[in-house]
C-alpha cells in the first residue's frame, strides 16, 4: 500500500478501520501479536492504542487549525481598530515628548527629521513649474490635466546687490482751502 500518497485525513480514516477490525476480529485484547518488520511484539490493546494516538492527533490538529483559523480571523477584524489607536497613541507621544529624544527613545522612537528649508531660488522655480503647469492645463477636464505636464526650462538670475529698502509711499497733497469771495464768504467747492 502507498502510505506516502495517502492524506493525513485518509490515514486516520486507515486506522480507524484497522481499529474496528482488530476489536471484531481479536477479543481477547491481552492476545499477543507478533509483527515483522523489526516491529516488538504487542498485545491487540497496545495496537489498538497506537493507531487511536494517531487518530487522536489528527483531530486535535484539525480542531488547532480551525481554533487558529478563527483566532486569524478574529484578528484580522481587530486590526484596522487597533493600529488606529497605535498610531494616535504614537502621535501623542510625539507631540508631548517632540524635544525629548531619551523619553522618545523609552518608546523605541526616534525624533522627526526635520525637512530641509528650500533655498530661494527653489521656490522660484517650483512656482514656475507650477504657473506653466496651469496654463498648459487650460481648462481640461480632472482626467485630461492628469497627463499634462508643465514644461519651464528658464534659469533664475540673481544680481546681488544693495538691500531694497521700501519707500514710504507719498502723502497726498492737501487739499486747497477755498478761495474766500469777496464778499467774504466761502464759496464751496465744486461737486463732481
Amino acid at each position: 500500500m502507498g502510505t506516502t500518497t495517502q492524506g493525513k485525513g485518509t490515514r486516520a480514516a486507515r486506522a480507524g478501520k484497522l481499529i474496528a477490525g482488530a476489536r471484531k476480529h481479536f477479543a481477547n485484547g491481552t492476545q499477543v501479536l507478533t509483527f515483522t518488520g523489526g516491529f516488538a511484539n504487542v498485545t491487540v490493546d497496545q495496537a489498538v492504542a497506537e493507531l487511536q494516538s494517531l487518530i487522536d492527533n489528527r483531530t486535535a490538529a484539525v480542531a488547532a487549525r480551525a481554533t487558529a483559523r478563527d483566532k486569524v480571523k478574529s484578528e484580522q477584524a481587530a486590526m484596522p481598530a487597533l493600529l488606529a489607536f497605535m498610531n494616535a497613541f504614537e502621535g501623542l507621544i510625539r507631540i508631548m515628548f517632540a524635544n525629548d529624544t531619551t523619553s522618545l527613545a523609552d518608546f523605541g522612537l526616534t525624533p522627526r527629521k526635520q525637512p530641509t528649508p528650500k533655498k530661494t531660488v527653489e521656490k522660484a522655480a517650483a512656482a514656475a513649474k507650477a504657473e506653466a503647469t496651469r496654463q498648459a492645463r487650460g481648462t481640461k477636464g480632472p482626467k485630461a490635466k492628469r497627463a499634462i505636464h508643465g514644461n519651464v526650462t528658464a534659469t533664475l538670475v540673481v544680481t546681488p546687490g544693495a538691500p531694497a529698502t521700501p519707500e514710504a509711499p507719498e502723502a497726498p497733497a492737501p487739499a486747497e482751502a477755498p478761495a474766500a469771495s469777496p464778499g467774504g464768504a466761502a464759496t464751496a467747492p465744486p461737486k463732481g
